[in-house]
């Protein structure tokens, strides 16, 4: 480094060109340097939800350069205070740039070093001017000195530290002295000053010590903090670092010389090779999970510091239940074994390294985490090594004590153990070249786990052989290269599939749901049967009807055999890989089921007479009740229907079904292995019996319902039009019919019966909606849903809510009740129950305050809604929010002034109405309260108490309205209000004021009001006669005041001077308090959800501990200015849009900011800022997600403040706790850090940006928005993929890291850094991203949380509540998913939104409670469902992300749960906010995502599993609330086409006429459909091209749609071509109608159709040529081409018209027949594309698809164009569109107008 050597009298350029001579080597480019956005501020109250803070992280490094981001941060921290410094700093961090990457080939290094050397360029000489001492050695040092003085020394004051800021000190102190030893060696200065080596070395230990943390800071320095200090987090802590007895390997010593306390998971890092970051991360991860279970042990542990067996255990059994249940079904012995003979102590210790070492492979397994079996097997080996090397047991081959297999050099797991599996993972990923190969062609996820389930893998052995099954594609592909074969047969070979191939084909509906489509078929059989045997239903025991019945069961034997094939069949592929028994046994079940099929018809068809058996006499009489039906097909039905009817006796004992499908005997094994295949999932998952019962009434009643329709509304009235059609004869045809001598008009019996019979087998569905809406009516009404729906309802019920609240959401030791009753009462809070209030009045207040924040209501709303936080022990009363409150007091007054008759019933009258009694008593004793603190004089107290005294002792003898005129009563209440708004003031000046008001009040009293004198007040002068000169009261004498004015001043006095004013002056009714929709809704449902069916809610120190994790990619995180301020075609803008649609909010939130237009706004930063993230909270921003789910956080920290405050605190109120001094939240001591500290132990919330990193690196604005996230919201963790370039030897190659990081001084700091085997996303992109994070996840519990997600404060003080139904029961397996309810919060803008918003909210609520219960099918839809996180970690995850056949990622994690005996719950009293797409456009697009997933879903092995493993009821439910919805709606379409071709094939065939003769049987706006096409005509002339998109060119959109046929093999290319031949039916019916036709019916007819297509194309195609070849140079050519052509045509025309007789009707005739004949041709020739394009007709089919997309604009257009002429269709429209708007009374007109700011 070289440095000026001048005096620094003038200022060197020396450094720069150092920097030059350095970079000489480098042909870089300059760039132009980063800049900067909005400056830094400073943080508002914490208590805002509202974004505060906006923050820059200006150096972005590369990715190469990584290690030198610190120096550039230090330089950035200290410009301001020592700018040579930090010039010194960026000149060293180009230098070690430049030793890094000399030849600048990471990417973007170049470009970083040449704008980092331009700025050093820029900053050398006034950085130099501004040098303190006389050479850069010197400056450095001495600001070394001074930072560690004025910073590290003062920062570092014991348990008074702020830990973080130390840590950070720490680090800076470090890069100082590497900048400092670079400066000195550069200046050739010798040695360092001993003081700073001395302090360096104090810096050096610190910082090892003070590393980044998560949650728990595990370093001995922090001890003191607060979440160290908890008993549980000791005793965990304490329980890890229990090491005596293991021996450490010798390489592993300089870690040890190190110092710091080394703990299990230390011994297992060094024993096993895991990661560093990876041991950190695991070891916060484990400590956790322990000390959240050690605390809620039941009995409290003793002592609680020492880590009880309990907790061990419960986290063992949760963690290792899957491995236990594996190796059962493996029959294998578990490697769990503990020391014989041992300590406790020591047998602990054994289990928590059982326990490290299982998390510690989870954690670095990166994409086998899906694959949960496999990862059952590598614990299983290591679990083996570890119990060897801890019984120092000996190897039988080499006879020494047995080591690791992979050793336990640095990343030797992640090298030698991940990386391997890995790659066989990514190589079959790349088969499926993203989703365009079959799925049968390569090995997903489920497959390679699945590899697991036979004990095959242990052939595998430990360390595994390369050369294994399982490594078969990897081991072939790498032999091929060496070989430097390209064939493609070497690299094709593949682990392969075992129990399942996801064939496409449409005949997986059948096969997976076999046994309804069997029960359908033989219901139908037997209905036709009987409904054509025209017999009443009391002869169904006739000798022929029961023969013809009993023809089902040989539909059933042909049934059985289809299902036998096609389980061959489809899985065929499957058998390259399968055991021998299981092939034997699928060929035995054809075998058995064809021999099944051949029997019974024989015995069907065949009488007693001709069969001669033995026993035939005594058949006859056993079965002599079954007249007519043979004797030895009784009997073989009877044979054929044991398995059946086993199955049926099993279905009714559940309990005995799930033993045995569980079981481990042989016998029964053996029995199950023919009924079905034995695997690992899908084992007894059958329900309790009353479950069972539930259900199975459910489908009873609508399977009845829907048979009886069929039977009476569809099969049998057409009956006997069948009967009257097939005897039909002599029918005159209209066309040329090919089977004109057809038996019975099939034709036409298949017509009328096709759609009849697609609808019987489709309208189950419609069954099942109206089945399930009642049901789930009736459970919603049960459950008290809707018991509050408005205010009324609300003030109606207000009295119980603190009862409410303290009973749910407030811990108590009373168990909860679950028994039914039809009313819920709550005891009610008493007025001297001052501590129960006052939790209450926390709550309630806290949640009409977070309103506020979000700008849902106004301040005096706020005002209004408010509870006093601790009321004054002298009212004796519970003080009620002032909107049920107000207008009382004047209504009270009116009443009483004009009111006669006893005080008895004046009193009667004001009790009648409960709030106005409150209101009477709470403003007569705020009076006194008043009084007696403003009047302080000897005489006027006494006066003031005798007048009380008085009206108090009239009240209790019911004399008041006697002696006390209330005509006055008004007036004295007038002077009272503007006294209360005098003390509100609290101006001095008004001093006299209040004299005169107090002495007016007192003439008031007892002049006016009193009827007779008082002789006390006499004696004073203040009779109601004046006998005696008045004296000054109120006035004062001297230096005695009679009152205190202004008072002195308190919150408390505060807010009841404020009370006491609004309840007496607010006359209008608070009715429509408050009047945002929004607030009012969310109010509703938060009251009414109290009086539900909750568990209690435990401390929150004992709940369950949970985490929240959001994937996010690239979406909106927060609006920039230009997003809000810009505007669109129409001169709308985001901002202004907001403005109209939340008109209230908006004039809230001017409120809030303290702005009267919206100029004010735009004119500050601080505001613009403000409103960035207004309107960001009101689109589907993270900003919204990451603020709604913050409140988790906060509603903690509430509930445990009620847990932990003492009775004082309580009262004194959270506000105090909430908004700590400095001085205390420095305290690890303070009440405010151990709540933070309890927080944190139980909520961790972490954000998935997978691009994070990218981001970062790219200056992407994205980045800065999620920092400022972090900043804002210091408990959010964001984990991202880290793609570096690393350099190995002289190449660079891409290397991935998980990274978690955390705010830190408007900075990310980085947490764990995890290296992966490979880039993450082999598959689906959204559950790798969940899946890389999920290892960051804290706690018990995990809430899945889309990006377009929002929660509420109210919401989340109910989790703890919400959580306890893991402990609940729910049935015969504890809940695994709880399913929670959804509110759309984009339903109020049109009439679009608001449907697709009902929909939603449909199946979020009715329709997921009745999947819950009682059909025990709910699955996993979606966010925002709570996982049973550790249930879920241990079986693959909570999604999953094989491409393509995961299409819908989310809804799988139900179905594996469910095929792992889990048990998915659904809990509507909490609810989490969601929006959907407003669009149709995207509605569009949301619709097909989830319909192709569903197709995906019917291939998959998931479906097929429940629809065998479920019995016939579930399976039913699972069907129609799953595909079979998308297959109905599928049906409901060809049902119209079937019925449409029906229809025509009778009218043009002559059918219908013979039967009917024999049988009787945006908007409407011209300028923008002007526009609107030319913007279309552009479009589809424009030719496209590559790169061009679909939205540009009419050729890219209609090449793009063709694109599935790029992926479709050829069965799929034929069934395209085969079902185009419907639309050449149009044309072969219209031509024998036409009159040119003659009434000929011969075939010849339709072959001449022809000629005039062919001639068409002719005709275009020599138009096409000419113009080509002539229209350049040979335009009087071209021109009569065109001419002759044109002769030609109208010639020929005028022959047909004359000759043959055509007529115009014929002409619109053939144009309606040729039409679908072209789209029939278009629709052939894409599927023939390279068929027509080698015969070079390519273009002729692009130019006809042109000319049916210019003839349907037209068609499209031409009556949009009419419309739009008539203003009043335009009107119509737009009110139909946004009626939902219009209720609201928004100005949509002015939102469709457009419209720019108004300031």
């Amino acid at each position: 480094m070289t440095t000026p050597r001048g005096s620094g009298d003038e200022p060197s350029s020396t450094a720069s060109a150092a920097a030059a001579a350095a970079a000489a080597n480098d042909p870089t480019t300059p760039t132009s340097a980063h800049t900067s956005g909005l400056n830094r501020r400073g943080s508002r109250s914490a208590a805002m939800a509202t974004f505060s803070m906006e923050v820059f992280d200006n150096e972005v490094v590369p990715s190469t350069l990584n290690s030198i981001a610190p120096i550039l941060r230090v330089a950035a921290e200290i410009e301001h205070e020592r700018p040579r410094v930090a010039y010194l700093c960026r000149f060293y961090a180009f230098e070690k740039a430049h030793r890094l990457d000399q030849n600048s080939v990471g990417r973007g290094v170049r470009q970083f070093k040449t704008a980092l050397l331009q700025r050093l360029e820029k900053d050398n000489s006034p950085s130099l001017g501004k040098r303190l001492k006389k050479s850069d050695a010197r400056e450095i040092e001495s600001f070394y000195q001074q930072y560690y003085e004025n910073y590290v020394r003062a920062l570092d004051k014991g348990e008074q530290a702020d830990r973080a800021q130390l840590g950070k000190a720490y680090q800076t102190a470090g890069v100082l002295f590497e900048v400092l030893c670079a400066v000195n060696k550069n200046e050739k200065v010798e040695e360092i000053n001993p003081e700073i080596a001395r302090l360096h070395k104090v810096v050096q230990e610190k910082k090892d010590i003070y590393a980044p943390f998560n949650i728990l800071p595990l370093d001995t320095a922090s001890a003191s903090q607060s979440i160290m200090q908890l008993e549980e987090i000791k005793a965990s802590v304490t329980a890890l670092r229990y090491t005596r007895g293991l021996t450490w390997p010798s390489t592993f010593e300089p870690e040890r010389q190190k110092g710091g306390e080394l703990d299990l998971l230390d011994w297992l890092r060094a024993m096993f090779g895991f990661q560093r970051d990876s041991v950190r991360n695991q070891r916060e991860h484990l400590i956790l999970l322990l000390a959240n279970v050690h605390i809620r042990l039941e009995p409290k542990p003793d002592p609680l510091s020492k880590l009880d067996d309990r907790a061990v255990d419960v986290v063992m059994n949760k963690l290792f239940n899957n491995y236990k249940k594996w190796c059962k079904f493996l029959s294998r012995k578990h490697s769990l074994r503990n020391p014989l003979g041992a300590q406790p102590q020591e047998v602990q210790q054994r289990r928590i390294l059982y326990l490290g070492l299982y998390l510690l492979i989870w954690g670095e397994s990166a994409n086998i985490r899906f694959m949960p079996e496999c990862l059952c097997y590598i614990f299983h080996n290591m679990a083996y090594e570890l119990h060897g090397l801890l019984a120092g047991n000996v190897s039988i081959v080499t006879g020494e004590n047995i080591r690791p297999s992979y050793g336990g050099d640095e990343e030797a797991f992640l090298k030698k153990v991940v990386t391997p599996i890995y790659r066989v993972i990514k190589k079959e990923a790349g088969k499926s070249k993203h989703g365009k190969t079959p799925h049968s062609a390569w090995c997903n996820y489920d497959d390679l786990n699945e590899y697991f389930w036979t004990s095959d893998c242990f052939s595998l052995g430990w360390p595994m052989r390369d050369d294994g099954d399982f490594f078969k594609s990897v081991h072939d592909s790498r032999r091929v290269a060496v070989a430097g074969s390209s064939s493609p047969k070497g690299s094709s070979k593949s682990t392969g599939k075992t129990n399942f191939v996801e064939t496409r084909s449409f005949w997986h509906i059948f096969r997976s749901f076999d046994r309804m489509w069997t029960f359908y078929l033989l219901a139908l059989q037997a209905m036709l049967i009987f409904a054509w045997s025209d017999h009443p239903v009391t002869e169904i025991l006739r000798k022929d009807l029961l023969y013809s019945l009993s023809s089902i069961f040989v539909t059933a034997a042909f049934l059985q055999f289809l299902q036998s094939v096609l389980d061959f069949i489809l899985n065929f592929p499957g058998h390259i890989r399968c055991k021998f028994i299981d092939v034997v046994r699928n060929i035995l079940k054809i075998i058995v089921s064809a021999a099944w099929a051949v029997i019974l018809p024989f015995f069907y068809i065949s009488t007693a007479a001709k069969v001669n058996i033995p026993l035939m006499k005594d058949l006859q009489k056993w079965f002599g009740y079954a007249k007519g039906v043979p004797p030895m097909y009784i009997l073989a039905v009877a044979v054929y229907l044991i398995p059946n009817i086993i199955s049926a006796a099993l279905f009714l004992f559940p309990m005995f079904r799930r033993w045995i499908e569980n079981s481990d005997w042989h016998i029964v094994r053996l029995l199950l292995w023919w009924s079905q295949k034995r695997i690992y999932v899908g084992r007894g998952m059958h329900e309790s019996q009353a479950a069972l019962f539930k259900y199975t009434l459910f489908w009873i009643f609508l399977l009845c319902s829907k048979l009886s329709f069929s039977y009476f509304v569809q099969i049998e009235p057409l009956i006997q039009p069948t009967k009257d059609i097939m005897g039909v004869h002599n029918i005159r045809y209209e066309w040329h019919e090919f089977f004109p001598n057809a038996s019975y008009n099939i034709g036409a019996i298949l017509s009328l019966w096709a759609p009849v019979l697609l609808v019987y087998f489709m309208d189950t569905q419609i069954w099942y909606a109206i089945f399930s809406t009642i049901s789930g009516g009736m459970s919603g009404a049960l459950g008290r849903l809707g018991e509050i729906r408005t205010l009324g309802m609300l003030r109606s019920r207000f009295h119980s809510l603190p009862g409410a609240f303290n009973t749910f959401l407030v811990p108590s030791d009373k168990s909860r009740n679950r028994r039914f009753s039809l009313s819920k009462r709550f005891a009610e809070v008493s007025p001297n129950k001052r501590t129960e209030a006052a939790k209450f009045a926390q709550l309630w207040n806290e949640i009409i305050c977070s309103f506020r924040e979000e700008d849902f209501i106004s301040d005096k709303e706020m005002d209004l809604l408010v509870v006093p936080y601790s009321s004054d022990p002298s009212l004796k009363l519970m003080q009620w929010p002032l909107f049920l409150l107000a207008s009382k007091i004047p209504i009270a007054l009116d009443m009483a002034a004009q009111f006669r008759p006893r005080d008895s019933d004046l009193w009667k009258r004001i009790c009648a109405d409960e709030y106005m009694k409150c209101a009477v008593i709470e403003c007569y004793e705020s009076f006194k309260l008043v009084l007696n603190l403003v009047v302080v004089g000897e005489n006027e107290k006494r006066i003031i108490g005798i007048i009380i005294k008085e009206i108090e002792a009239n009240i209790a003898k019911n004399t008041f309205l006697a002696n006390f005129r209330m005509s006055a009563l008004p007036v004295l209440c007038k002077k009272f209000v503007e006294l209360v708004s005098t003390l509100k003031e609290r101006d001095a000046s008004k001093f006299d004021n209040v004299v005169l008001l107090l002495q007016d009040m007192l003439e008031v009293i007892t002049r006016d009001m009193m009827v007779n004198e008082i002789k006390e007040l006499a004696e004073f002068g203040h009779g109601n006669k004046d006998l005696v000169p008045r004296r000054q009261l109120f006035a004062g004498t001297g230096t005695k005041p009679a009152i205190v004015f202004p008072p002195p001043i308190s919150a408390q006095w505060e807010e009841q001077i404020k009370r006491l004013y609004l309840l007496l002056t607010v006359k209008e009714s608070a009715m429509d308090v408050p009047t945002n929709l929004e607030a009012r809704r969310r109010i509703s449902f938060f009251t009414n959800s109290l009086f539900m069916d909750i568990p209690r809610a435990p401390r929150v120190r004992k709940m369950l501990s949970f985490s929240v994790m959001t994937p996010y990619y690239s979406e909106e995180t927060v609006y920039s200015r230009n997003d809000l301020d810009l505007e669109n075609e129409d001169g709308v803008s985001i901002i202004f849009y907001l403005q109209k649609i939340f008109p209230d909010e908006w004039n809230n939130f001017m409120e809030r900011i303290n702005c009267k237009r919206e100029s004010e706004v735009w004119a500050n930063e601080e505001n613009v800022l403000q409103l960035r993230h207004w309107a960001s909270l009101r689109g589907q921003t993270l900003c919204r997600t990451v603020r709604g789910m913050m409140y988790y956080r906060k509603a903690l920290k509430l509930q445990a403040f009620l847990d932990m405050a003492s009775e004082s605190e309580i009262l004194e109120g959270y506000k105090a706790v909430a908004d700590p001094a400095e001085e205390e939240k420095k305290s690890q001591r303070s009440l405010s850090s151990q709540l933070e500290a309890i927080a944190d132990m139980k909520f961790t919330y972490v954000a998935t940006c997978q691009i994070y990193g990218n981001q970062k690196q790219s200056g992407d604005r994205h980045a800065t928005d999620i920092l400022n996230l972090m900043v804002n919201y210091p408990g959010l963790r964001v984990a991202y993929i880290d793609e570096l370039e690393e350099r190995d030897g002289d190449k660079v190659q891409k290397v991935f890291y998980s990274v978690l990081v955390k705010a830190l001084d408007n900075h990310d700091q980085e947490i764990y850094r995890i290296k992966l085997p490979g880039p993450a996303k082999l598959g689906e992109g959204k559950p790798e991203n969940q899946n890389h994070a999920i290892i960051f996840t804290r706690g018990e519990a995990l809430q899945t949380i889309d990006m377009n997600q929002d929660n509420y404060l109210e919401e989340a003080l109910k989790m703890r509540n919400l959580l306890e139904e893991f402990n609940e029961s729910h049935g015969v397996r504890p809940p695994t998913i709880l399913g929670v309810r959804e509110h759309i919060f984009t339903g109020s803008v049109s009439s679009l939104a608001w449907f697709m918003s009902n929909q939603e909210t449909s199946f979020v609520t009715i329709g997921q409670r009745v999947l819950a219960n009682p059909l025990k099918v709910r699955f996993h839809y979606g966010h925002p469902d709570v996982f049973d996180r550790i249930f879920h970690i241990t079986r693959g995850g909570i999604s999953k992300a094989s491409c393509g056949i995961n299409l819908s990622e989310d809804i799988f994690a139900g179905f594996n749960s469910t095929l792992r005996r889990g048990n998915v719950t659904h809990h509507e009293y909490i609810q989490v906010g969601k929006g959907r797409d407003v669009g149709l456009n995207q509605i569009s697009l949301f619709e097909a995502k989830v319909a192709c997933g569903n197709g995906e879903q019917v291939l998959s092995r998931d479906i097929y599993r429940l629809g065998h493993r479920f019995d016939f009821f579930r399976m039913l439910s699972c069907y129609f609330t799953t595909v079979g919805f998308y297959v109905s709606s599928m049906m409901v379409v060809i049902i119209v086409y079937v019925f449409l071709y029906g229809r025509l094939y009778l009218a043009l065939s002559g059918l219908e006429f013979a039967i009917m003769k024999q049988a009787r049987m945006r908007g409407f706006e011209w300028q923008k459909v002007v526009d609107d096409w030319d913007d279309w005509n552009k479009w589809i002339s424009s030719r496209g091209g590559i790169g061009v998109p679909a939205t540009k060119a009419w050729e890219s959109w209609w090449e793009e749609e063709q694109e599935h046929l790029q992926s479709t093999g050829l069965v799929g290319r034929i069934w395209e071509i085969i079902l185009s031949f419907r639309f050449f039916m149009f044309q072969y019916g219209i031509m024998y109608h036409l009159n040119i036709s003659n009434g000929n019916k011969s075939i010849s007819v339709y072959g001449l159709s022809w000629l005039v297509i062919v001639a068409v194309v002719l005709v275009l195609k020599v138009v096409s040529m000419g113009r080509k070849k002539f229209s350049a140079d040979f335009q009087l050519m071209f021109r009569l081409l065109k001419l002759f052509l044109f002769i030609g045509s109208v010639g020929t025309l005028a022959i047909l018209f004359t000759l043959l007789h055509l007529t115009v009707g014929d002409i619109f005739a053939s144009f309606l027949a040729f039409a679908p004949t072209g789209w029939a041709i278009l629709q052939i020739s894409q599927a023939s594309k390279p068929v027509v394009k080698a015969l070079g007709l390519w273009g002729s089919v692009k130019a006809l698809s042109r000319g049916y997309e210019y003839l349907m604009g037209i068609v499209i257009f031409v009556p949009v164009a009419v419309l739009a002429w008539f203003p009043f269709v335009s009107e119509f429209q737009t009110r139909l569109l946004f009626n939902q708007a219009f209720s609201r009374g928004l100005q949509i007109s002015r939102i469709l107008a457009g419209g720019k700011k108004q300031n």
